[in-house]
């Protein structure tokens, strides 16, 4: 897609289809580590090719590894055992989350020196509970400007793995899953996490066990809040599986899902079903309890209109804990339901690449919904007629938010066209959405 300060789509009613969705980013981020971090050579297939994943990519070529990008979204990653080549270097981290937080806990375990950064936005994103959790095995970190925020030095200090590492669960579970992807580096015995408070979004937790288990690591969970880590014996803990593909992902396969409920369908995602390892497959799930028809396969989910004799969807009441990502397609589609729809448990929303509670209020009363937002709530109440449907001369503010622009996209089935800012933010995680949106929708 050219770079657009803004595109024009809608109004449409139709959506009917077939989409072939990208690999998802939290796997793709992950086996790039692991497969960097193992020994041997790892093939991945179906690899995400966005900003977030050639971010992880670009700073492991930094860091001295082969990383090479072929044909049909494969990546070549050569292995490193556990140590990389370069020990002193400056990584810029974009805003990638997925990136930046498992890389510091496995930089902390290097005996070298690093600097990363990234853009203001990734400056504000809380970062403290990692390298807390850091801290207590030794690791020298320190914040070069905010207290808690990167940019962060990551200094060589003498590593000394205690029995038992505990880690704050209730702001991201990436912090728990860097400290799990990176302790097995020099665990020479058990080592055990500990989740102080709530863990939110464990689905994302599981990924990251089911991933580790691929490259020969396999933790197991004594209880809910407890992780252990076998020892490391060999010193070399992570190998290679050999190939590995990626799943599409579950959480853009949202956007397509409501479309195929909004729009009549029927809208069939592939690359992702149930038997998917990603916790956003439960969106197709939540959008059941709003009244929509689905129908899944191993790896397809499909999704034509609903069951309501008003052709309708419900409003519903949801708790959001196990999917924060895929939530935010629930606060659009609740544009086209008939009743309020509450979102709770959505705290984590305001430290993702926004304030997304606050930028989805107020891009939601743009077209005339009412909104109701809390510290980790949000209160969705359609616009009660046609004639109240607004048609914002400003268009949908994106907010560099590759999720906002992606949700919004769905309010084009309103009565208006839809004027959506800075299209070009989806290239984070989805760069062809659009092409994709409108080869459906009609």
């Amino acid at each position: 897609m050219a770079h657009l300060p803004s595109i024009q789509i809608g109004p449409f009613t139709r959506a009917q289809g077939s989409i072939v969705l990208p690999g998802s980013k939290s796997i793709s981020n992950r086996v790039l580590l692991l497969a960097a971090l193992s020994s041997g050579t790892s093939t991945l297939k179906n690899l995400l090719d966005a900003d977030d994943t050639q971010v992880m990519r670009n700073a492991l070529r930094q860091l001295g590894l082969s990383v090479t990008d072929k044909e049909n979204n494969v990546c070549v990653v050569q292995g490193c055992s556990g140590k990389f080549p370069v020990r002193d270097a400056d990584l810029f981290m974009g805003n990638a989350g997925t990136a930046i937080r498992p890389l510091t806990a496995a930089l902390a375990m290097q005996g070298g020196n690093y600097r990363l950064s990234g853009v203001a936005r990734m400056h504000e994103r809380p970062i403290r509970d990692l390298v807390d959790g850091l801290r207590q095995v030794g690791a020298k970190i320190e914040y070069e400007l905010q207290e808690g925020y990167p940019p962060i030095q990551i200094s060589a200090a003498d590593i000394h793995i205690k029995d038992v590492v505990k880690v704050r669960g209730d702001v991201s579970s990436q912090f728990l899953t860097a400290l799990l992807m990176a302790l097995p580096l020099l665990a020479i015995e058990p080592v055990r996490i500990e989740v102080v408070g709530e863990l939110i979004s464990r689905p994302y937790i599981d990924i990251t066990l089911k991933l580790m288990a691929r490259f020969g690591v396999k933790v197991s969970c004594p209880d809910s809040q407890s992780f252990v880590i076998p020892a490391n014996t060999s010193g070399l803990i992570y190998q290679s599986p050999g190939e590995l593909s990626v799943e599409g992902d579950a959480s853009s396969a949202s956007y397509f899902l409501a479309l195929g409920a909004i729009g009549s369908g029927p809208v069939r995602v592939l690359g992702v079903g149930k038997d998917s390892i990603q916790g956003d497959v439960a969106f197709a799930d939540a959008l059941a309890l709003m009244g929509a028809k689905i129908t899944a396969g191993e790896d397809w989910i499909e999704v034509a209109g609903v069951q309501n004799a008003s052709g309708k969807l419900n409003g519903i009441t949801i708790d959001c804990t196990e999917i924060p990502d895929a939530a935010m397609t629930l606060a659009v589609a609740a544009l086209f339901a008939e009743g309020p729809t509450r979102l709770n448990n959505i705290a984590s929303w305001r430290v993702k690449e926004t304030d997304r509670i606050a930028a989805m209020a107020t891009e939601l009363k743009k077209v005339g919904a009412t909104v109701e937002e809390g510290p980790d709530y949000i209160v969705i109440q359609a616009p009660a007629s046609q004639s109240e449907w607004k048609s914002p001369s400003e268009g949908i503010d994106t907010y560099d938010d590759h999720r906002m622009a992606m949700c919004f996209s769905l309010a084009a089935f309103g009565p208006h066209a839809l004027t959506i800012n800075d299209p070009n933010c989806v290239a984070k995680t989805f760069p062809t959405y659009f092409a994709e949106f409108a080869k459906v929708v009609s």
